[in-house]
């Protein structure tokens, strides 16, 4: 399982105001911040953008570029944002993203083929709206999948999102534990080693403690990974998260375990 950081996202003031007057520096000071925190991938959020929507990716696109190698997610909605995104790519791009919506089938799906990159489809119905049911997810997988091979896309390029529901929902629980048997079943039914993605700030939006929010977050990444979660995308600045990908990652490789001689316990013993 691999970092996404989310913290890149043009309604903060700061990024807002860079964007603005096309001042690179803000984005490359967070840019290089994520990057020493651990993250191993980039969200670039820009939303819908406005009338200067392609000139505006341009910018964002080549501001974090210039600073970093890292795979980035162009994160838009917007069509001709998203082309002026992969146009201005130089390096690792991922179409963030599609669902069965019928305006993102057939103005952002055949981007992925046209530009040969990889695409997050979300399962999500053609209303963008999330099936209670998990069969129904499962079956919104299967048609998501087999519309992007009817585009031309290759099979390796596709990554699913389940999506992971606010635990304040009525049923939240319930969703977010079939999202743990919907990841464990896609490679099965799509018949082979569909890479998975979730977003775990949805996990604990709206009121709540948030020491203890931090620490479901915690718990159920453990549970993801296990089920074989590929990506996960999470606030690089929350360190103890980081730290549980990364103990995830080592209980879950195939090396030999040894414990890290300059890790510090935080006890106090000689």
């Amino acid at each position: 399982m691999k970092i996404i950081a989310d913290n890149l996202q043009i309604t903060r003031s700061d990024l807002a105001d860079a964007l603005f007057h096309r001042n690179p520096d803000p984005f490359q000071v967070l840019v290089q911040a994520m990057e020493a925190a651990g993250a191993e991938a980039i969200d670039l959020n820009t939303g819908p953008l406005g009338r200067n929507a392609a000139r505006e990716m341009a910018f964002c696109v080549e501001a974090v570029q210039s600073v970093s190698d890292l795979p980035i997610l162009i994160d838009t909605a917007n069509p001709v944002a998203m082309r002026a995104g992969l146009e201005a790519n130089r390096k690792v791009a991922v179409i963030n993203g599609i669902s069965l919506e019928p305006q993102k089938m057939a103005e952002i799906l055949p981007l992925a083929v046209q530009y040969d990159v990889d695409v997050i489809g979300y399962l999500l119905d053609g209303r963008s709206q999330m099936p209670s049911d998990q069969d129904d997810r499962m079956a919104i997988a299967l048609e998501l999948f087999q519309r992007c091979l009817s585009a031309g896309l290759r099979t390796e390029q596709l990554i699913i999102d389940p999506v992971v529901a606010p635990l304040i929902w009525q049923d939240g629980l319930r969703r977010n534990r079939d999202l743990l048997e919907i990841v464990r079943r896609l490679p099965e039914l799509l018949d082979f080693p569909v890479r998975t993605v979730a977003g775990l700030s949805n996990l604990t939006t709206g009121q709540g403690p948030r020491n203890l929010k931090r620490r479901i977050e915690q718990l159920y990444l453990s549970m993801l990974a296990a089920a074989g979660l590929s990506w996960v995308l999470l606030d690089i600045h929350h360190h103890d998260t980081v730290a549980s990908v990364r103990i995830c990652q080592t209980l879950l490789n195939d090396d030999i375990f040894a414990w890290d001689p300059t890790a510090n316990d935080g006890s106090s013993a000689p």
